[in-house]
């Protein structure tokens, strides 16, 4: 294996990358460097965590001079992987004194456009990059190299549109990459438009395979969460990342795991994009949060290094993306465990990830495991459960009769002036005429708040 000195990076460089305690190119790096620093075109297929951004990163780094111009563009599908590339970048270019700038939504534009003016290298996503596009405010005349990240990703999520719009922007004299864990049809396209001579690169997975150990439980429906807290009880684990499909399960799941104790974390995309910032902070620096409840925004290109169980809570409708998503353990040479937690409702997905023959999942027993509470909303109504019915009764607790709703009926002494409400109670049942009290609950879905506990 050759060193990055033999690979063509000066000296200065080299120092870096070792104060950053990188001293052993990967694949990946091997493979591209020399074509980037030789100014090639070039078309790499590598899978989350293979090292690919310190391999366009180089010869950004090494050819960029000091300018008040945006000389390198960089497009992202997510705004976590603008903001990590953007943070190595600029970790990389110490000795260049090279301005990197993460261009994404959900902060303030005016920021970025102040700061825009003397920027070298833009790292954003293409909704945001458009928008300063559509205002005049970014000028991509002057770009020299331009890098698409997670180009899969980036198509996947309905980006094809705006990347193809945010290419015609720039310069046809460039220097041009390619970054994509999957080659399609559109990517494909989208390589032979808009590169010359592209120079193909590609890697295996990252995830070692004798380190990664595959497993899945076939549980039932109603004790799914039940065995999830069994699990984050008895292993011994330093980072857990548990995946969920949607945002109200990570949601239900995080609120959950906080009441029993367990202490996690949610990231998606519903929240700003500060708060996903300090949460992703506070697991990076294995301060507090160990848990992270996440959809498949964080499955993707993020480096989160000591994570050692990957929970697949809700299960991924492709082996694709279930690979991105175990790709976050086992990495750079550490052991990982991938455990699915599959129910009915799981079947169809699993047999979709299972028809990929080198994905080697295997069966485990279920435990013996205690049902635990879920609570479903904010105000919990007692529920009991009979045995000998299919139906749930609720009780539904008395009101005190001291404010004459104690649903018997209350004469002249049970009734007490209400504190900014009309005296006209005339119910026989003690309840006010133009109380919110007014009406029964109702056993479907009315007005009134409802809220409850069950056990799964």
């Amino acid at each position: 294996m050759k060193t990055f000195k033999e690979l063509g990076l000066s000296r200065e460089f080299v120092t870096v990358l070792e104060k950053a305690g990188i001293t052993t190119p990967l694949e990946i790096q091997e493979k591209a460097i020399p074509l980037v620093l030789a100014g090639k075109d070039v078309i790499g297929g590598s899978a989350t965590g293979s090292g690919k951004t310190l391999a366009f990163a180089s010869t950004i780094i090494e050819n960029l001079k000091k300018s008040e111009d945006v000389q390198a563009l960089i497009l992202t599908p997510t705004r976590e992987l603008a903001e990590q590339v953007s943070m190595a970048i600029s970790e990389f270019s110490k000795h260049k004194n090279l301005k990197v700038l993460p261009v994404y939504g959900g902060v303030s534009i005016q920021d970025q456009i102040r700061h825009l003016g003397d920027t070298d290298v833009v790292v954003g996503t293409p909704g945001r990059i458009l928008d300063h596009l559509g205002r005049g405010t970014l000028d991509l005349s002057q770009v020299k190299f331009l890098v698409l990240d997670e180009v899969d990703r980036m198509l996947d999520m309905g980006f094809q549109f705006d990347v193809h719009k945010i290419l015609e922007q720039c310069p046809e004299k460039r220097q041009t990459m390619l970054f994509s864990a999957t080659i399609s049809v559109d990517i494909d396209y989208l390589a032979k438009k808009y590169t010359k001579n592209a120079k193909e690169v590609s890697v295996e997975s990252y995830v070692g395979p004798t380190k990664l150990k595959q497993v899945y439980y076939d549980v039932q429906d109603n004790l799914k969460f039940s065995l999830l807290v069994h699990l984050l009880k008895k292993e011994r684990a330093k980072l857990v990342m548990v995946f969920c499909g949607t945002r109200r399960n990570v949601d239900f799941i995080t609120k959950n795991l906080n009441n029993l104790g367990i202490y996690a974390k949610p990231i998606h995309g519903g929240l700003s994009q500060n708060q996903r910032n300090r949460v992703m902070e506070e697991f990076n620096s294995n301060r507090g949060t160990t848990i992270l409840v996440c959809t498949d925004v964080a499955a993707r290109g993020l480096d989160i290094p000591g994570v050692s169980h990957v929970y697949n809570y809700d299960l991924p409708k492709t082996s694709v993306d279930y690979i991105h998503r175990i790709g976050r353990t086992a990495r750079a040479g550490k052991e990982g465990i991938a455990i699915s937690l599959l129910c009915s409702r799981d079947y169809a997905n699993f047999s979709n990830v299972s028809r990929d023959e080198e994905l080697k999942i295997a069966p485990i027993k279920v435990p013996y495991i205690k049902r635990v509470q879920i609570i479903l909303n904010k105000r919990p109504v007692r529920r009991s459960y009979s045995r000998d019915s299919t139906n749930w009764s609720r009780r539904i607790p008395q009101r005190s009769s001291n404010r004459g709703f104690s649903g018997k009926s209350s004469g002249p002494k049970d009734r007490r002036p209400s504190r900014g409400r009309s005296d006209s109670r005339t119910s026989n049942r003690g309840r006010s005429s133009n109380s919110r009290y007014n009406k029964r609950p109702s056993r479907g879905r009315g007005n009134q708040r409802r809220s409850g506990s069950r056990r799964y």
